[in-house]
């Protein structure tokens, strides 16, 4: 029990730090409104798989194949040994876990249900 309740600490933590170190990266790809949604860290603190969540600031602008989700992952993936050392400073980890970024959609997909309610609604 414990020990699940150190990794809940440990998520919530690093959650909030890698939300302080994401204005700090100077990644072009990394643009929009970029919010880390969840953290979950394994239970031998080897992994982090880190969720995100992006709000694009000029949507449909530029007509790209990727997504914006996906084109910040990317971005967030190649920073991610900086982001790892940050976070064994911050967080006093003897070992960093290694950081996977994964797009989370589910405030999209909210956004969409809402949006279809609302039509409904508006109709019926």
């Amino acid at each position: 029990m414990a020990s699940g309740n150190r990794i809940a600490k440990i998520n919530d933590e690093m959650k909030r730090e890698l939300g302080a170190l994401l204005p700090r990266l100077k990644d072009p790809r990394i643009h929009g409104l970029v919010s880390i949604t969840r953290v979950d860290v394994t239970r031998d603190m080897r992994y982090a798989k880190v969720y995100i969540s992006v709000l694009p600031v000029n949507p449909g602008a530029g007509g790209e194949d990727i997504s914006p989700a996906d084109e910040v992952v990317k971005g967030l993936s190649s920073a991610a040994g900086f982001l790892r050392h940050e976070m064994g400073q911050r967080l006093a980890l003897r070992m960093a876990p290694e950081l996977k970024f994964i797009a989370d959609d589910s405030i999209e997909r909210g956004s969409r249900i809402i949006g279809v309610l609302n039509e409904i609604r508006k109709n019926g």
